[in-house]
């Protein structure tokens, strides 16, 4: 019995994945509903009917609870929840961190989720929020580390998780990844990230999370705490995050808030409902105002698990046809601070291209974002390797000008730069769609193919063909290489 995972397909740092977990196996990316034993808006077996394969409760809450501690005890957390799917256990961390103290320690916790038949096991860690200074967040992250090699003494079957912590501060959130790669834990999740998100600061987020994944094992399966609104499922799984929990499901609904991909509505605000889902065609959004309240609400959480649902499918897809990039693209232009999340995760398109996979489906060109793509990045490094002949022609508009002899003649395609013929149906080249109208920076981008071109073959001449309109432009980008080629 342990927990491992193998990954089956990767775009951008996403990955399509098999989660083992003792005799089971779900699909990743994966959504773990989170249930309550006392409050459940849909219950576990209509999770199953829906597709759900796994799911998180808090042990906290079953440790406390007078209708269910004794039964989940004796029968078991999946006869108790009716649920024959993966079950993880939050350990009471959350409780902790919400309410200050609780009389449950770290042994307490860890040997009660095992008691209870849980499969993924959290420690008591300490979930750091960003307010903590840098020595706080150390003195927590060493407290959590410390439970965590506690735990290991209880757990040494490979179902025990290994929370990465260190709040804001990204030197403890690699060492955290570090410490917690030593240990050979399959299943890590990155913690304390929820005030982040719930403010909006995906930035900081981006930061938080590339700099634990950079420490962290490539083998490892990554589980975004808290992550629960469709909307930033594509940022973080690009990043590398293989598992959500959400609670937003419920929590909306009870707010009467109504989820989309792009965002959320107070259902007062809604004229229509967008979506295609049961609830959705057999209602109409007067028609859910104006249920009792108990009703509406139970079936607006079935609709936001849907969209859920489906948001996840939509990004296992991506991943699978090499589109990820695009969809990260169209959810994070949907606010203003997601999009602030989307360019600077672009900061990190280095690492990010270490895990690209070399060919995919397609490049779409989505405006100047798309400059910074891993496909982008890797070919202007490909262009330093393109075979280069004495005296050598690249031309913008695909006109041979001048001396007609040229041992090469390269033509251009912005943001990538410039190609030989014979690379035409290639990816990217080929299988990339521009505007036909091209604007200044994915010229300037396909400027850093041509400098990497030119740099790499000192004893060759260059000649540019190219409008009068561009020259301007090009001599600006190309100033570094200035005295290697003449227009022609």
């Amino acid at each position: 019995m342990s927990i491992s995972f193998e990954v089956i397909h990767k775009d951008i740092m996403g990955r399509l994945g098999k989660l083992k977990v003792g005799d089971k196996t779900v699909r990743t990316p994966l959504l773990l509903p989170v249930i309550n034993p006392h409050i459940q808006l849909i219950k576990p077996e209509e999770l199953a009917k829906l597709g759900v394969e796994a799911l998180i409760t808090n042990a906290y809450i079953f440790s406390k609870s007078e209708e269910f501690r004794e039964r989940a005890l004796t029968e078991g957390l999946h006869k108790v929840l009716n649920f024959d799917g993966v079950i993880m256990t939050d350990s009471g961390a959350f409780q902790h961190a919400v309410y200050g103290d609780i009389d449950f320690t770290n042994v307490e916790t860890v040997k009660f989720q095992r008691a209870i038949g849980s499969e993924i096991i959290v420690p008591m860690d300490i979930a750091t929020g960003p307010d903590k200074t840098h020595d706080e967040a150390e003195a927590e992250l060493n407290t959590t580390m410390e439970r965590l090699k506690e735990a290991l003494t209880i757990i040494d079957d490979g179902h025990l998780c290994a929370p990465v912590q260190g709040g804001i501060h990204t030197d403890l959130r690699k060492r955290a990844g570090r410490e917690v790669k030593e240990l050979n834990i399959a299943f890590c999740p990155i913690g304390a990230v929820v005030p982040l998100m719930e403010s909006y600061r995906y930035r900081d987020l981006v930061d938080v999370v590339m700099a634990a994944k950079s420490e962290l094992s490539p083998s490892s399966c990554i589980h975004l705490f808290g992550a629960g609104h469709p909307s930033m499922f594509a940022l973080a799984v690009a990043m590398g995050c293989d598992v959500f929990d959400s609670a937003a499901y419920a929590l909306y609904a009870r707010e009467d808030r109504y989820m989309t991909p792009q965002g959320s509505y107070k259902l007062a605000e809604l004229n229509e409902l967008p979506c295609a889902c049961e609830v959705c065609r057999t209602h109409t959004a007067e028609e859910l105002k104006k249920l009792p309240e108990s009703e509406r609400t139970r079936l607006l959480a079935y609709h936001n698990l849907y969209v859920t649902l489906a948001e996840i499918s939509r990004i296992r897809q991506a991943i699978l046809d090499g589109t990820l990039w695009e969809l990260v693209d169209e959810r994070c232009r949907n606010h203003p601070r997601l999009l602030e999340g989307y360019r600077e995760l672009l900061r990190y398109n280095a690492e990010l291209e270490k895990s690209d996979s070399l060919t995919k489906r397609r490049f779409f060109y989505r405006g100047s974002e798309s400059c910074l793509r891993t496909e982008v990045i890797r070919y202007h490094d490909m262009t330093k390797r393109l075979p280069c002949g004495k005296t050598a022609l690249i031309t913008f508009d695909g006109k041979v000008r001048g001396d007609s002899d040229y041992e090469s003649v390269f033509l251009f395609k912005p943001p990538f730069g410039p190609y030989l013929a014979e690379l035409g149906e290639t990816f990217p080249i080929g299988q990339s769609e521009i505007p036909d109208v091209w604007d200044d920076d994915m010229i300037k981008a396909g400027c850093r193919g041509i400098v990497n071109l030119i740099e790499a073959n000192p004893d060759s001449v260059f000649y540019i063909s190219c409008a009068e309109g561009l020259r301007e432009l090009l001599t600006k980008e190309l100033a570094v290489v200035a005295a290697r080629f003449s227009y022609v």
